[in-house]
């Protein structure tokens, strides 16, 4: 009988964490599940470590990465996992003792629920960076399907490691995408295209560790380029596919990049939409700064809301329904 959950576990040259994050999974309070951890061609004492746990620990499986890199790993996992339910885990976090548990149960009771993470904190050497402690409050406040939809487009709404997910869809998605940039956001979308539906847990159970060597950190598939690349494919196979003009609201930094990569992809940027006075009347990248009123809902045009203030992206929602655009189908919020 095969277990509730497979964990599946990449391991790449993290012998100094690895032993805490085996006794975070061999101790959880559901019993019934298995680790398939995947070794990354590791070149530090990993792969002993793995070997050890699995002597002593029947539920621990070790795989040896077909291919190299990330996406490998985690497909190879996937592909040998033989529960319903897939938990994500880095040999660098630790899970709380009842993070499986938590999660099973949800999934189980839920069947209309595909994808569910769990709030997580913070774990470090040091005082973890502002913008990374800014994005875990972010995404520790997107607990309902609804809301995480809301603000898909604007960052990564769930912490990878933290996310069980069922594994009939990750089959019927193909598994993770190789290609240049964030395989994890690159499935929350490609999810949500295909129907999928999404939650996290209000408790904290994961221990998110940060520090120099994080992928986010060194990998330019990571990069906020990337990120924006991302974005823009799927809202080109979405919301942008039947959009012949777009109205950007937010003419700073944000927007402006926003309105080049636009156009750099053959898109018409009709108008910049922006509530500071002194804008108003300029003309970027040959198209004229409006006020909120002239902001009416079109046939054809979608609005995109592009600010990194904190706290602009609640104002303009709140400015773009006094004016009758719908969030979510006429606005989209994108950073």
């Amino acid at each position: 009988m095969p277990p509730r959950v497979s964990v599946v576990l990449p391991v790449r040259d993290a012998e100094r964490t690895l032993d805490e994050c085996l006794a975070s999974l061999a101790g959880q309070s559901l019993a019934d599940h298995e680790v398939i951890a995947v070794d990354d061609h590791s070149s530090d004492g990993s792969r002993a470590r793995l070997a050890r746990a699995a002597r002593e620990d029947g539920r621990v499986r070790v795989l040896d990465n077909p291919g190299r890199g990330l996406v490998a790993a985690l497909n190879a996992g996937t592909a040998a996992a033989e529960a319903p339910l897939v938990a994500r885990m880095d040999a660098d976090d630790v899970c709380h003792p009842d993070r499986l548990r938590a999660q099973v149960a949800r999934l189980e009771a839920d069947r209309a629920l595909d994808v569910l993470g769990t709030r997580v904190r913070l774990l470090g050497d040091g005082r973890p960076a502002a913008g990374m402690r800014a994005y875990v409050e972010w995404l520790n406040g997107l607990l309902d399907h609804d809301a995480i939809v809301r603000d898909l487009y604007v960052e990564s709404p769930l912490a990878h490691p933290s996310v069980m997910m069922r594994r009939e869809l990750l089959g019927r998605l193909g598994g993770y995408r190789a290609f240049e940039g964030p395989e994890d956001y690159d499935l929350w979308l490609r999810a949500h295209a295909a129907g999928a539906r999404f939650g996290t847990l209000p408790e904290v159970l994961l221990d998110w560790r940060d520090g120099a060597r994080r992928l986010s950190r060194t990998d330019p598939r990571y990069a906020p380029g990337r990120f924006l690349e991302t974005k823009l494919e799927a809202l080109e196979r979405g919301p942008l596919a039947s959009r012949p003009a777009l109205v950007v609201w937010g003419a700073g930094p944000v927007g402006k990049g926003w309105s080049r990569a636009l156009r750099a992809r053959g898109h018409r940027v009709a108008a910049f939409v922006e509530v500071h006075p002194g804008r108003l009347g300029q003309r970027i990248h040959g198209a004229p700064v409006v006020p909120v009123e002239a902001a009416a809902p079109a046939p054809g045009v979608l609005h995109l809301a592009a600010v990194g203030r904190p706290g602009a992206r609640a104002e303009i929602r709140r400015r773009a329904a006094s004016v009758g655009l719908r969030d979510g189908e006429d606005l989209i919020a994108v950073a």
